[in-house]
């Protein structure tokens, strides 16, 4: 079976995850969702609700899990034995920082390959921090992230 993992905070899970999730998906028979505790981030929403947001927005892709991780990647993919790390691109911007992480994680084990997926174009602009921002001012969020995303940013904010 080809595995792969897809990691981030996804603080919280927009359609330009999910693009790349979808993606991912078709590529690999197992697609591990990885979420990382990153003590130097305060997340809106806690890990917990974080997956199940995942999960719920989600759920009609076939073969996809997802975890909560702490620690390094390389520790949890081995872990996992996965040695396929996705990683998206929005822009050439992303690049720079994905590719000194990339090496980084081969550094520290060799068997470690990331697969760069550019997000569709239609969402090269969305962020995470983006889809807050907008929630915070209660625009409409329908374009951005799934509706039980939307709602639960509404809560937050209220």
């Amino acid at each position: 079976m080809k595995k792969a993992i897809y990691a981030g905070s996804f603080d919280p899970i927009t359609y330009g995850h999910i693009d790349i999730i979808k993606r991912a998906a078709s590529l690999f028979d197992e697609l591990v969702i990885a979420i990382m505790k990153n003590p130097d981030k305060v997340g809106l929403f806690s890990e917990s609700e974080r997956k199940a947001l995942i999960e719920a927005s989600c759920s009609s892709i076939d073969g996809v899990s997802v975890v909560i991780f702490d620690g390094l990647l390389v520790d949890f993919a081995k872990s996992q034995n996965i040695y396929t790390v996705i990683r998206g691109l929005r822009a050439v911007s992303d690049f720079e920082y994905e590719c000194q992480m990339a090496l980084t994680n081969r550094q520290l084990c060799p068997d470690l390959e990331s697969v760069f997926l550019m997000t569709a174009s239609e969402y090269s602009f969305l962020s995470s921090s983006l889809a807050k921002e907008l929630a915070r001012y209660d625009a409409d969020m329908s374009s951005f992230v799934p509706n039980c995303v939307a709602l639960a940013l509404k809560e937050k904010y209220e």
